[in-house]
């Protein structure tokens, strides 16, 4: 693993972050939204299941073959349908752009493609040749059906690839029209079409590479090297990537970027060893890992060749069911804005360098060393003794309910299953330890495995069935709420999945039931004001889950970045006993889209149920309350929140006569609530003079009970007046950090 060395600006800025004067994990004026194109190295990862040379693509409903009319080349030759007959005029080649899309190539003229007329997103428009220019118009999502036929999505529009009137005349124009199942939008690729995978071996996508140890190492390194390319900047990108690793030893160096999950297939991290590292690092930001988000190292042991293995990283990046034989280090000589650590065993030491916050759970250390803010550990076997404010560690000794996250991997007899681990309650330590975890396997023919181009229709059409949902990498458009209405369904995403809800929809619903898990997602908001982007039991749910809660596991929430999006809540806890296991909640303070007045929202997270307990919650920068807890008997472990940067004045941002809102509100009827280990920034950069009067608002009962708090004023940059009500503080130009032990 090759290091930069820091520049003197970076070291110095590290230090900077130890003497407590920090920059924000990711400030508008240090933001980068570069986008890596997708290489054509990589466009190989798709053509393993699709033709990789020139193809017939042919109507399923007429059996006649897509054509470029009068084999003509020109900018406007009609696409069209017609007999089959083995003219180059009747030859496709699909060339990979990005995100699973591709262009579709002329055999008579190669720079010519597929394309919408007049980039419309309108029914009925008509397909034509034009030259390629890398327009979405131009880009089309072949999605797999049953059968092996395909429909074509297309990336500007969202609509499928059409024989009009579904006709089976020669001479019939192909045009877009809105994806609707009929076999007038389905085509067989013809020579060179899809191979089968090997028996037992799940279609996993084009997204998806798994290795097998008998694989070379220089094969496998060439991939590797090839996704991370892609990835190392990709912040705002549509890519998606999951690199799978069957049972047994690999001699690479596992280079971890955005949009990117690495994963042993084992069901013991220890049955997967990368002789090597498994690392994130910060070149592409001059060491600074504030913006080193969307990606994740689970269940592998780690050999690193240098002794120390690197994870430089801020918010929804999460090392879960790692063991690392040797040391590991938080930071890469810059800036780093904390991260979440689970079910893993580290030999050595932990080196948390500049993070300014983190959260270690259900974990294993030789020794931590290192401090800056807030770091909590929760039933960490090695972990330091609690000691804060000098230094800031937040020890509690045991968890007292958790179910680890689900995931993918491959039993003895070589079937794909996910294992669900079990319930525990009271523990410290990981689930593997002692051998098997406890827990359940559960086939992977009782998933449906979707991929981007499958409608909510579909996916509903599955989940009625009584399947679980399995979601292969991508990005998926849903013009309906997905709606989990069974007890014990397992919602699992692979490669960061992600979630778009167009028209305002919710994107996710879990009725008031046992047991549900939800794992590995991203809800990135719609352009259109969502007013809730996922909702858990309806309002009102009143049942009692505590034998067997339903849990969330790494589900991220995105409000603008890639884009304009909108969502006045991101996520409402109605059902009780919920256990929320890692989450970033933002609304995102750089990128596209992002504005005031552009991206808004107003709440992060609503708890409503009663007895939810929360473990790595990340909720930043919502217009005014970042969560509201009105359920009793809440817990929450470990909190991290920074306020909206952008509030143009104080008038912009008052909660009536209060300056500002508080990062957290319990509700004032709420009389058992308990929490460990918060801490809440400002960094207001449009109007420095813009004030906060608290970060935390509680009732005064004896029932509610907060521990180790901080605020901090970002560089001087805005007024945190109090921590809790009208305790502590303030956090401003001449005392950036304020600390409070315990309230009340």
């Amino acid at each position: 693993m090759s290091k930069h060395k820091s520049s003197g600006i970076i070291a110095a800025l590290a230090t900077a972050a130890l003497s407590l004067v920090a920059v924000p994990e990711a400030s508008a004026t240090a933001a980068t939204s570069a986008t890596a194109t997708a290489s054509s190295t990589t466009a190989g990862v798709a053509a393993a299941a699709l033709p990789t040379g020139w193809t017939t693509v042919v109507s399923k409903n007429s059996g006649k073959c897509v054509d470029a009319a009068a084999a003509a080349s020109a900018n406007g030759t009609a696409v069209q349908q017609y007999a089959c007959n083995g003219t180059a005029a009747q030859l496709w080649q699909l060339q990979a752009t990005s995100g699973g899309y591709y262009r579709v190539n002329s055999n008579l003229d190669a720079a010519q493609a597929w394309d919408v007329t007049n980039v419309s997103t309108a029914d009925s428009a008509p397909i034509q040749l034009w030259s390629y220019s890398s327009g979405n118009n131009q880009q089309w999502l072949p999605v797999e059906e049953a059968g092996g036929t395909y429909h074509f999505v297309n990336r500007n529009s969202g609509k499928c690839l059409d024989v009009a009137a579904a006709s089976a005349a020669d001479g019939v124009r192909l045009q877009q029209y809105a994806c609707n199942g009929t076999a007038a939008q389905s085509f067989t690729l013809g020579s060179g079409g899809t191979t089968p995978p090997p028996a037992g071996t799940p279609d996993l996508g084009p997204n998806v590479s798994v290795f097998d140890p008998s694989m070379s190492a220089s094969t496998i390194q060439s991939k590797l090297n090839s996704v991370f390319s892609q990835q190392e900047t990709n912040q705002f990108g549509g890519n998606r990537f999951a690199l799978l690793f069957k049972p047994g030893s690999y001699n690479v160096d596992v280079n971890v970027g955005f949009y990117t999950q690495v994963l042993g297939l084992g069901l013991s991290p220890d049955n997967v060893t990368i002789n090597g590292g498994v690392h994130a690092e910060a070149d592409w930001f001059q060491g600074n890992a504030t913006q080193n988000f969307w990606r994740s190292a689970e269940n592998l042991s780690v050999n690193p060749s240098s002794g120390t293995d690197r994870w430089a990283v801020s918010q929804a990046a999460p090392y879960r069911r790692m063991h690392v034989r040797g040391n590991l280090q938080l930071d890469d000589g810059g800036w780093s804005s904390g991260g979440f650590i689970s079910d893993s065993k580290i030999d050595g030491q932990v080196r948390s360098g500049s993070q300014q916050q983190w959260l270690s759970r259900s974990s294993q250390f030789g020794s931590w060393s290192g401090s800056n803010w807030n770091m909590v550990f929760a039933g960490v076997t090695g972990a330091p003794s609690n000691s804060f404010p000098n230094p800031p560690f937040t020890t509690v000794n045991t968890v007292p309910v958790v179910r680890e996250k689900p995931f993918l991997y491959i039993d003895q007899a070589g079937a794909y299953q996910v294992f669900v681990p079990a319930l525990r309650t009271n523990t410290q330590g990981t689930t593997w330890a002692n051998g098997a975890p406890a827990g359940s396997s559960i086939p992977l023919d009782q998933f449906f495995v979707a991929k981007p181009g499958n409608s909510a229709a579909d996916i509903n059409a599955a989940l009625t069935q009584g399947k679980n949902l399995l979601f292969t990498p991508g990005v998926y458009h849903l013009n309906d709420t997905i709606r989990v209405n069974r007890a014990n369904t397992v919602v699992l995403g692979l490669g960061l999945a992600t979630l778009v809800p167009d028209n305002g929809v919710t994107a996710i619903s879990v009725a008031d039931v046992d047991g549900v898990k939800v794992a590995g997602l991203l809800i990135d908001a719609g352009t259109t004001n969502s007013p809730v982007l996922m909702q858990v039991g309806p309002s009102g749910s009143s049942q009692n889950h505590a034998a067997n809660p339903t849990s969330l596991h790494d589900v991220f929430f995105r409000i603008g970045g890639a884009g304009v999006g909108k969502a006045t809540q991101s996520l409402v806890v109605n059902s009780s006993n919920v256990i929320g296991d890692h989450m970033w909640l933002w609304r995102a303070d750089h990128g596209s889209g992002v504005g005031w007045n552009t991206n808004t929202a107003a709440t992060g997270l609503v708890v409503n149920g009663n007895d939810v307990t929360m473990y790595g919650l990340f909720v930043e920068h919502y217009q005014q309350y970042q969560t509201i807890w009105n359920g009793n008997g809440g817990r929450t472990y470990f909190y991290q929140n920074e306020l909206p940067y952008d509030p143009p004045n104080q008038a912009a941002w008052m909660n009536g006569a209060t300056q500002g809102y508080a990062a957290y509100k319990v509700g004032n009827s709420v009389t058992s609530h308990e929490a460990w280990g918060l801490g809440s920034y400002a960094y207001f950069n449009v109007n420095p003079g813009v004030v906060e009067a608290h970060s935390f608002e509680v009732p005064n009962t004896p029932g509610v009970k907060f521990h180790d708090m901080v605020t901090v004023s970002l560089g001087g940059v805005g007024t945190i007046s109090h921590v809790i009500n009208n305790t502590g503080g303030p956090s401003n130009s001449s005392t950036n950090v304020a600390n409070l032990v315990s309230y009340p």
